[in-house]
């Protein structure tokens, strides 16, 4: 953990706006759908990790459930406060959660994970606050999306994917619309692995795609899959 959290303190403000109540183009045209379903399927009292301007916390109040929202970066914690007054947010780390063990139904990481550079310590404290037979709810980044990138030829031919030491955990720099902030790639084992030793069981996992939109996005996000979307089950019988 870092005074500036990996670039986030810098680049609240541009995230604010850039984001907005509508989310970027991905959340509002797919992913959106997929975590409301899912959180409301499993239902009762949530956590939201990292939950930025706590707009995917709203969303799940406005469908009638209750919980709070945390994150590291106090501007956006602030935002959060003015825009639901009433709505329980607090600053906070993922690597410490400041809640009691059993706490929560449903503990979220809406595109957190990879913003986390002790993500086995932030696994762990998610697993600790839910309760035995609640759930924890993940959208992230796929590691062969966080492993590569899109790039053209040098005659002009189309783009083509390319994808190079998948198997290396490392931090890389992402720049857009005023943000710069380090994502973290992980080779997707490293993070079952965490998941599999706190006593959690999967029981969802999806690649979500985007429905046919007249959009240029939408060919990046079907010709390679960027995320994913995992539920994890925490045991009514301890270890």
């Amino acid at each position: 953990m870092t005074d500036d959290v990996n670039g986030w303190v810098q680049s609240a403000d541009a995230w604010i706006a850039s984001i907005g109540e509508q989310g970027d183009w991905t959340r509002r045209t797919f992913l959106d759908a997929v975590m409301l379903d899912r959180a409301v399927a499993i239902g009762g009292r949530f956590l939201d990790v990292g939950c930025g301007e706590g707009r995917f916390v709203r969303m799940l109040q406005d469908r009638g459930m209750s919980g709070s929202g945390i994150d590291p970066v106090p501007s956006l914690i602030e935002t959060a406060q003015k825009r639901d007054p009433e709505g329980d947010y607090a600053i906070g780390f993922g690597e410490k959660l400041a809640f009691d063990e059993a706490s929560f139904d449903l503990t979220i990481a809406y595109l957190s994970l990879i913003d986390i550079e002790d993500y086995r310590t932030a696994i762990a404290e998610m697993a600790r606050v839910t309760k035995p037979g609640g759930s924890l709810l993940i959208a992230n980044l796929t590691s062969f999306f966080t492993a590569g990138k899109w790039s053209r030829s040098l005659t002009g031919a189309a783009k083509s994917f390319q994808m190079d030491d998948y198997s290396k955990e490392r931090a890389t720099r992402e720049k857009w619309a005023g943000i710069d902030i380090l994502n973290w790639h992980r080779p997707l084992s490293a993070y079952f692995e965490a998941f599999l030793g706190n006593d959690l069981q999967l029981t969802h996992f999806s690649e979500p795609t985007p429905p046919p939109v007249d959009d240029a996005k939408h060919d990046r996000y079907t010709r390679v899959p960027g995320f994913l979307v995992m539920e994890w089950k925490k045991s009514t019988q301890g270890r």
